[in-house]
């Protein structure tokens, strides 16, 4: 029976262990899925992915290519509070950033989605 006692308070500490050590690592994961699409990371050249966008045909920011597989990033076009990543609400004057649409050899390839927005 001593030999019980002794390995008890053991086995505890181990299983605090890894339930403490699941535990961190869950966090992190979900913080870093979090930071994913952060203001602070949805960024093109400097520029945010987000915001109020003009569509131009000279001297864009950065070139897009509309697709319907593998974006580099999924866009929601939203009426106002273009706020989280790949939000984008249309403009005619004073955008965030401007783009260009093209059909080959684009700066970021983008789809246009109803839901979840963000990058890809």
């Amino acid at each position: 029976m001593a030999g019980d006692r002794r390995r008890q308070p053991w086995r505890l500490s181990l299983s605090r262990g890894l339930l403490i050590g699941a535990i961190g690592l869950i966090l992190s994961l979900w913080s870093l899925g979090a930071r994913a699409n952060s203001p602070s990371t949805c960024q093109y050249k400097e520029r945010p992915l987000f915001g109020k966008v003009q569509i131009v045909e000279s001297f864009p920011d950065f070139t897009v290519q509309v697709v319907e597989a593998f974006p580099d990033l999924k866009v929601q076009i939203v009426n106002a509070f273009p706020d989280r990543c790949g939000e984008w609400q249309f403009v005619n004057a004073f955008p965030d950033f401007k783009i260009k649409f093209v059909t080959a050899f684009p700066d970021l390839k983008i789809q246009f989605v109803t839901s979840f927005p963000g990058l890809t």
